[in-house]
């Protein structure tokens, strides 16, 4: 049962950086840069895909995109595990696809984020990979 309550954590764990990264999107300015000109310039720049929106929407987007991902993956594991535990335990694709995911956002934390997500994300994959030690 132990493993459980461990897989339980790191999903709360990975849920809690997707919703401070939707705060910190919409309700403060830490993704904002410090230089103000650029700032404008993605305000005004279009991508070469479409005109139909700015870098600055797009920024915004997917900042939010990602969060939204990340709670969700945090949310269904904390509420599968919790309610069907008992067959998720012996479930080789559950375990290997959620360690794999985790990974991923380890090596984007590692490669283009900063400290804080990187260690949050290691502890999520820490979790997921002993309790997947655990039940085998």
């Amino acid at each position: 049962m132990l493993e459980k309550y461990i897989w339980i954590i790191g999903s709360t764990i990975f849920a809690i950086l997707g919703f401070a990264h939707l705060f910190f999107t919409f309700f403060s300015n830490k993704f904002l840069s410090k230089n103000e000109n650029m700032i404008l310039e993605m305000k005004s720049s279009t991508p070469i895909l479409t005109k139909e929106t700015t870098m600055w929407k797009a920024w915004i987007g997917f900042n939010a995109s990602h969060s939204s991902g990340a709670m969700f993956i945090g949310i269904i594991n904390i509420y599968l595990v919790y309610n069907f535990w008992p067959a998720l335990k012996v479930d080789l694709f559950f375990f290997i696809f959620n360690i794999l995911t985790i990974g991923f956002y380890l090596w984007l934390a590692k490669k283009y984020w900063f400290k804080v997500p990187f260690f949050g994300i290691l502890i999520t994959l820490i979790c997921y990979i002993t309790t997947f030690i655990i039940t085998r």
